[in-house]
């Protein structure tokens, strides 16, 4: 009796460890405000129930808000509706709101050409930000912990990666999706589930040598252990943690630089000669915020790519390359110029009509047949309102500069979904949406100068959300004419 009282008792106090270390993580990354609502990603696995049980039992003291996104990805017949059927039940039992979403991934894989590992992520994250909007929630947590760390961090190394790659999985990405367990162990977590008796699904794929990731798993990682570093996933850990300080201070000089030697004119981004002077990881840095600034995003964008710019800028005027995604570089007298073309498919002949809102004042939209009002508050006042109307929304005042517009969608449009990093195209958002294509030209926008920020009824821009740092909102509301 007395062995197993011990036995007991050290699960018992790594538990109060675990949630202690938990709790520690929330406070140094400030995850968490007073009042969030926070969505958590469960799947029903191991590290998913652990999070949600912890949070649960710390939601008074960090005075959060939760519920739980579940979804059925339809890989795993039965067990898939079984792994459904159990987070039911326990949110049910704790009381936590549950969304879930079911959709065959196989499908999604075969539409869009990509693994169903690839398509599963894009599904999640798509329905992440989906309910951060539905639900005017703040923030999403992920159960990633120093286990998946250590494999990402593997994986990229084989696959070859810059700095900014080592880093690995961040404890909090874009202010909205964090990581409360990325300094824990896999066994940790294993043995808190065990100790509160959580019974956790099983996904048997996990033990599939069939994905790179899993054979990284099952077989580098236990091998590094036993041959050359036992500890080799805190060593992987620390090693991401020294790389992102170095990485952070070259990313903080490369932004300097790069507004010192990067402007727009005519449309085309314009790196001037004196870059390429740079030490070459600024120059790498500075050709990279360049093509985000024109392309959106670094989706394709490729090591190779970075080299063939500063190859061609080298060479005589009027050479030019092509990177993916339209994208065209030329040599004008050693600048640089970066151009996005149009693909021809895209091009489709939209409404024209513009409206100029009145800051403080009413704008009456005849042809939608509602009225507009824009009117500023003080964060603290916005604060006191319920955001859950999806015809009234907030944003930052401090970045709108220019006029604000109704209009309609452009050829080029780009948006920037709420909890997304980069952007996308209009075409590519509606059709995600599964917005009719003969109602995609009907679709109002406010625009902030030439930035869309809210696709009316459908999703604001990231880049004009309100933060803490926020002083002057903008409440935009819009009301239909019909009583």
């Amino acid at each position: 009796m007395l062995k197993y009282n011990r036995f007991y008792a050290k699960f018992y106090l790594g538990s109060v460890d675990l949630i202690e270390k938990l709790k520690k993580t929330i406070i140094n990354y400030s995850m968490f405000e007073k009042n969030d609502l926070i969505i958590v990603g469960l799947s029903g696995g191991p590290d998913s129930l652990a999070l949600l049980h912890v949070l649960y039992q710390l939601k008074d003291s960090l005075q959060i808000n939760l519920v739980a996104a579940h979804i059925n990805h339809c890989l795993r017949g039965e067990d898939s509706e079984e792994d459904e059927r159990f987070v039911r039940v326990f949110c049910e039992n704790h009381n936590i709101p549950l969304y879930v979403k079911k959709i065959d991934i196989e499908e999604v894989s075969k539409h869009l050409g990509i693994s169903s590992e690839m398509a599963g992520r894009e599904v999640r994250y798509q329905y992440f930000e989906q309910l951060l909007e539905e639900l005017s929630a703040n923030k999403i947590a992920l159960a990633h912990h120093a286990n998946d760390q250590a494999e990402t961090i593997l994986m990229r190394l084989i696959r070859g990666c810059g700095l900014e790659g080592i880093i690995g999985i961040k404890p909090v990405r874009e202010e909205r999706y964090v990581r409360p367990m990325i300094h824990l162990l896999r066994t940790e977590i294993e043995n808190y589930c065990l100790t509160n008796n959580l019974n956790p699904r099983i996904d048997k794929s996990n033990y599939e040598n069939i994905y790179s990731r899993n054979k990284i798993r099952l077989e580098l990682i236990p091998y590094i252990k036993e041959n050359f570093n036992h500890d080799i996933v805190n060593t992987l850990n620390r090693f991401s943690e020294t790389v992102k300080i170095d990485n952070d201070y070259l990313e903080l000089c490369a932004e300097k630089k790069f507004k010192d030697y990067f402007s727009v004119e005519y449309n085309n981004g314009v790196i001037c000669e004196k870059a390429f002077q740079e030490h070459p990881a600024i120059l790498n840095r500075i050709i990279r915020m360049a093509i985000k600034s024109i392309k959106g995003d670094l989706t394709n964008v490729e090591k190779k790519h970075i080299e063939g710019i500063i190859s061609l800028q080298k060479n005589s005027t009027g050479k030019e390359l092509n990177l993916p995604d339209g994208i065209k570089i030329f040599n004008n007298y050693k600048d640089v110029c970066i151009k996005q073309y149009i693909d021809e498919s895209d091009i489709i002949s939209y409404p024209n009509e513009e409206y100029k809102l009145l800051i403080e004042g009413i704008t009456k939209i005849e042809k939608e047949n509602f009225n507009i009002s824009l009117k500023i508050l003080k964060n603290d006042d916005a604060r006191k309102i319920n955001k859950n109307n999806k015809f009234i929304k907030y944003f930052d005042y401090d970045l709108i500069n220019n006029d604000i517009i109704l209009r309609y969608r452009k050829n080029g449009d780009r948006f920037s979904p709420l909890g997304m990093k980069g952007s996308k195209k209009i075409k590519d958002y509606f059709m995600d949406l599964k917005i009719p294509k003969n109602k995609r030209d009907e679709v109002p926008m406010i625009c902030f100068d030439k930035e869309i920020a809210w696709i009316v009824g459908y999703g604001i821009s990231e880049k004009f959300k309100v933060n803490d740092k926020t002083k002057d909102i903008l409440q935009i509301k819009i009301e239909s004419e019909e009583k």
